[in-house]
């Protein structure tokens, strides 16, 4: 008579936590790997941006992460982080650049070991680069200029509120209004930066009031520039449009309040997520586009609500 082979619990047990264990390591080494460094994330836009990424790291199964500098400006330590991230061997890199004279000899590691880099929000010259995924800065700015314009009179009055100077994106926004409004007529008289140092609002447009007291309107080239301007020239009791172009919380709440009667938004979740989808296509070897819009929109008391549901429930 055969003896029946009795197994211990125990075994049985350890057993199948080990085999979960390997079928869950085998999983996660499949995984492709895709590390993706912000300009900052301790403002609203970009925390918008981590969140449409996030979501797309989710839904398509991938290892990631969203992570940004300390500090920006005056000087970022991106380049370093970058250095650091290349240490993790990912699969692919979706960096938004701060400083292109400083990052691209980072970037060229990345390429002699062949891992695809995305560029989002800020595009530089770099013939390497796999795609960039972000709006048309100077298309924003002519919309600015458009939806200003459309408020306004010819002979009008008007400032830009620029951010840091030497950033193309702001550059490209401001020519693009400036172009649109001259040629319909309306004076730009005043250009400032509103940013500090640290890439924060100062306050500007008390002295372009005093230098300019009938101007008629302002574009600012990010909402918080947009927000500030606003902020003063309520104090002086002087009610004309107030452009912005992100479209964070804040601003739009303006909208809706009337305070403002329209203003320019971006899309940082469909940017984040965009970026994911294609860096995911260079991984897997298929054809990326090389520049992905991720789009721009007028926001008005029509459809404020909309968008402000949209990013409150997002960022709850």
């Amino acid at each position: 008579m055969k003896k029946k082979l009795i197994v211990p619990l125990a075994l049985i047990v350890f057993t199948m936590a080990f085999t979960s264990f390997t079928v869950w390591f085998l999983m996660k080494q499949d995984k492709p790997k895709i590390m993706i460094v912000a300009q900052r994330l301790d403002i609203e836009y970009w925390k918008i941006f981590k969140s449409g990424a996030e979501k797309a790291l989710q839904d398509f199964n991938i290892d990631g992460k969203v992570i940004a500098p300390e500090s920006i400006y005056p000087i970022s330590n991106q380049p370093n982080m970058l250095k650091k991230v290349l240490t993790q061997h990912p699969d692919a890199l979706i960096v938004a650049p701060v400083d292109e004279e400083v990052t691209i000899p980072v970037l060229m590691e990345y390429k002699k070991k062949n891992i695809p880099v995305l560029l989002v929000s800020r595009d530089i010259e770099w013939e390497y680069k796999t795609a960039f995924i972000g709006p048309d800065h100077y298309a924003l700015g002519e919309m600015s200029g458009k939806l200003l314009g459309s408020m306004l009179q010819p002979g009008d009055q008007v400032a830009i509120i620029f951010g840091v100077v030497d950033d193309q994106a702001m550059i490209d926004r401001t020519n693009g209004a400036k172009k649109v409004l001259e040629n319909i007529g309306i004076e730009v008289v005043a250009e400032r930066s509103g940013y500090d140092h640290l890439a924060n609002p100062t306050p500007v447009m008390g002295s372009i009031l005093q230098s300019y007291p009938n101007i008629k309107g302002v574009i600012a080239t990010s909402d918080r520039l947009a927000l500030e301007a606003l902020g003063a020239l309520e104090k002086e009791g002087v009610k004309i449009p107030v452009i912005g172009t992100d479209g964070i919380i804040k601003m739009i709440e303006i909208v809706g309040e009337e305070r403002v009667e329209a203003t320019i938004a971006q899309n940082p979740y469909d940017m984040g997520y965009l970026s994911v989808v294609q860096a995911q296509k260079a991984i897997e070897g298929d054809s990326t586009e090389k520049i992905v819009d991720s789009g721009i929109d007028i926001l008005t008391g029509d459809n404020a609500q909309d968008k402000l549901n949209f990013l409150k429930k997002l960022l709850r």
